[in-house]
Order: C-alpha cells, then sequence, then structure tokens
C-alpha cells in the first residue's frame, strides 16, 4: 500500500512523530512508498509566512530527509480536483484527494470529511 500524507499528518511526522495515531505511524514506517505532495509544501509554507505555523526548519528538506517522495502537481491532478463534489472546499484538500484518487494512494488524514470521497483513508 502506498500512502499519501495530509498536511497535518506531514506536520506531525516530520516535526510531532508523537501526535500520529499508532496505526498511521506504524503503517509510514513500514511502507516504502510514502508520498508528500506539493500542495501540502505550499501550503504550510502559507502558513507559516502569515504566521500561524511555526516552522523554524526547512520543511521540504525534512520531509525528503525523511524518505517520503515528493508527488508534483499534474494538470490532470487539477481537472480531477475540479470535478469532485463539494464535500470539502479547502482547494489544498481537494487537490490531495484528487492526487490519491488518480494515483491510486491512501490518503493519511484525520480530516473526517476526506473520507466523503471515494478515496481511502488511513488514520486511527
Amino acid at each position: 500500500m502506498s500512502f499519501l500524507l495530509d498536511s497535518h499528518a506531514v506536520v506531525w511526522w516530520t516535526l510531532e512523530v508523537g501526535r500520529l495515531p499508532v496505526r498511521a505511524r506504524s503503517a509510514l514506517a513500514a511502507s516504502d512508498g510514502a508520498m508528500v505532495s506539493a500542495v501540502s509544501i505550499w501550503e504550510l509554507e502559507i502558513k507559516k509566512a502569515a504566521g500561524k505555523l511555526a516552522l523554524d526548519a526547512d520543511l521540504a528538506e525534512r520531509v525528503l530527509a525523511s524518505g517520503f517522495a515528493p508527488l508534483l502537481i499534474s494538470f490532470e491532478h487539477g481537472v480531477e480536483a475540479a470535478k469532485l463534489p463539494l464535500h470539502h472546499r479547502d482547494p489544498f484538500d481537494r487537490m490531495l484527494i484528487a492526487q490519491a484518487r488518480l494515483e491510486g494512494l491512501t490518503l493519511v488524514s484525520g480530516d473526517a470529511r476526506m473520507r466523503l470521497y471515494d478515496v481511502p483513508v488511513l488514520w486511527d
């Protein structure tokens, strides 16, 4: 099984690994196919710049050092995100859902709204 981390899971894995549920943490540790989307880095860097998130380190470097593969945003991802029902209006999360669907990834997220879409979600 391959995984795509939601933005909060990225922060918790790289900075506060103890906050991730044991099931998610174990699955990620055993996985050789975990990815982090460019949209998560974008979202988190925006929050950092706005003073809403304290990140003192280069998050992208930490993500790569943790062994996660980057997932870039494609035209197809954009088209898929636009087609999704409006269960969730956050554009960053909608992109993650689209990417997980198209790439056949399980989304690692504690956001209950993610489960409203046709995408596998792992958390607790």
